[in-house]
């Protein structure tokens, strides 16, 4: 008997937090599902976080601009070929594929994980209006309650299709490391992310700038992206090009978490971030900017450290951090402890399972 097929269509399957937790997901199952992966963009770099055993194709998809309905239709002549048990579909990227499924052809789960930089402050009307519309019998699954707010208030779609997962981690990859409080070298303030213009990583870098004149720091930043000449040339500008390493895409973030004194997130817009559960996880403090769902994830410790987005606020953050050792290793304490009791993998696991395979 053939295991279930289901059919994920991602706007990009370059790295990113959707892309990371579906690569988790499909590992843990293995071969208990098929899967077609659809990236809209024909960015697969995410591929290489997949186990080579599974059972997942990679088709070529054309997604025309502005042809909305033109795709729609085609897709749906896709979903009639593969005839997939489930298919699921992420953020409005994706969203010609969900109107391909009506009426439905098969079971649909919409995954909403946050908003382009162009629904950054509201929401676009007559997205909200298409959402609703479309969505209304599908599942829509969140990870924030942010998002499950403005699922059901915004979009009004019933509260009986939303579902709220919260991103799980593999905890036992991310401790607290000795190689914290290294006598006579400079705390190192790191961040991981996607280098994209909604993660406002212009705006760490300008802060961190602010700081070093006076007390001695490091600024690590892990990620790659479009930004990235962009803020390189910031760091050089503003006279700490030395003091700012940017390492680009790497695997081996646990490490890299591990020689971090503080992490910091800058973003202008943020859901559930990956990135900050491992950074926790890490028995790190965080100095970030008060977006989506970080007050509640964050340890009751760590709130005072969240910032308004602007640059002066986020400095004087990092600078009493970064002269107060131990109120960052309290803070990371708190951040652990947290983790270990809202963000392990298991629940995530047991709810994406069910899912996937109908009985959830």
């Amino acid at each position: 008997m053939l295991a279930p097929l289901v059919v994920h269509v991602f706007p990009t399957f370059a790295v990113g937090g959707a892309q990371v937790r579906f690569a988790a997901l499909a590992n843990h199952f293995g071969r208990a599902f098929r899967h077609i992966v659809v990236a809209l963009d024909g960015d697969i770099g995410c591929r290489e976080r997949l186990d080579s055993s599974l059972d997942i194709e990679f088709p070529e998809v054309e997604a025309p601009k502005n042809a909305m309905l033109a795709n729609a239709w085609r897709f749906r002549a896709l979903i009639r070929r593969w005839r997939p048990d489930v298919l699921v579909t992420g953020n409005w990227g994706a969203i010609e594929f969900a109107m391909a499924n009506l009426p439905p052809l098969t079971r649909h789960l919409h995954v909403v994980d946050g908003f382009g930089p162009e629904e950054r402050e509201t929401q676009i009307r007559r997205r909200v209006i298409i959402r609703r519309l479309i969505l209304g019998r599908s599942k829509v699954i969140v990870p924030s309650r942010t998002l499950e707010r403005i699922a059901t208030g915004n979009w009004k779609l019933d509260a009986a299709v939303v579902r709220y997962v919260p991103n799980g981690i593999d905890l036992d990859r991310f401790a607290a490391s000795s190689l914290r409080a290294r006598s006579g070298e400079s705390p190192v303030i790191g961040t991981v992310a996607v280098l994209r213009a909604e993660k406002n990583l212009a705006r760490l870098i300008r802060a961190f700038a602010s700081i070093v004149c006076t007390q001695p720091a490091r600024l690590m930043i892990v990620g790659d992206g479009g930004e990235r000449a962009a803020l390189e040339a910031l760091a050089a500008e503003l006279g700490v090009a030395d003091l700012v390493t940017f390492t680009g895409h790497r695997d081996d973030t646990p490490d890299l978490y591990a020689g971090f004194d503080l992490f910091a997130l800058t973003s202008d817009t943020e859901q559930m971030p990956l990135s900050v559960i491992e950074a926790m996880a890490s028995g790190l403090p965080v100095v970030a900017t008060d977006v989506g769902d970080l007050r509640g994830m964050l340890a009751q410790e760590n709130g005072a450290w969240l910032a308004p987005r602007d640059d002066a606020a986020v400095s004087r953050h990092l600078a009493k951090l970064l002269g107060d050792p131990q109120t960052r290793a309290r803070i990371g304490a708190a951040n652990r402890a947290k983790a270990e009791r809202d963000f392990g993998q298991a629940a995530m696991f047991a709810a994406w399972r069910g899912l996937w395979a109908g009985s959830a």
